[in-house]
């Protein structure tokens, strides 16, 4: 039997509530929309590239947000020492590339595992608690609510170009 990405329920984003509650469910609305794009294709389907000479594919972006969720929240705003998923001291665009013997299955695994292990990262900072980072001749002092903000907007570009693969793919369209 084919394996296939696991079908899911997205759930809606809230219409009211806290900030807190708010920049949680967005986000995690967001998340749920990129397995959503994945949701009952192959491991072939999910390394298809979209389209000439893009090579962007949506087992791609299931790595980079897995690493992405790991940078932000873990290495960054927790503080967490771990290695990044990827190597990319020859190539900065690892999470992309060398997908042909990449495990769709296991990387799917890796970005709900690292989705869990943001929420619990993130559950006991407040929105105020910030952290420094080089941001090229400056240090920029950045708060865990630029970080829900900046994964907001990382997930929905990301699902807009996950939105065309899979329209391309077998024509599956929708929000």
């Amino acid at each position: 039997m084919t394996w296939r990405a696991p079908e899911i329920t997205r759930k809606n984003e809230p219409y009211v509530g806290d900030e807190r509650t708010m920049l949680e469910g967005w986000l995690d609305f967001h998340r749920q929309t990129l397995l959503l794009k994945c949701a009952g294709l192959t491991a072939e389907q999910l390394k298809t590239a979209s389209v000439e000479p893009s090579g962007l594919t949506l087992l791609g972006l299931v790595r980079h947000m897995a690493d992405v969720e790991r940078s932000w929240f873990r290495q960054r705003a927790a503080g967490e020492q771990l290695p990044d998923l990827y190597d990319y001291t020859t190539d900065r665009d690892a999470d992309f590339h060398d997908l042909a013997d990449a495990d769709a299955e296991a990387a799917l695994a890796t970005l709900q595992a690292e989705i869990d292990a943001a929420r619990t990262a993130a559950t006991d900072r407040s929105l105020e608690d910030t952290f420094e980072l080089p941001r090229g001749d400056r240090t920029a002092t950045i708060s865990l609510r630029w970080v829900y903000l900046h994964m907001i907007e990382e997930y929905a570009r990301h699902n807009g170009h996950a939105d065309l693969i899979r329209e391309r793919l077998d024509g599956v369209t929708g929000d």
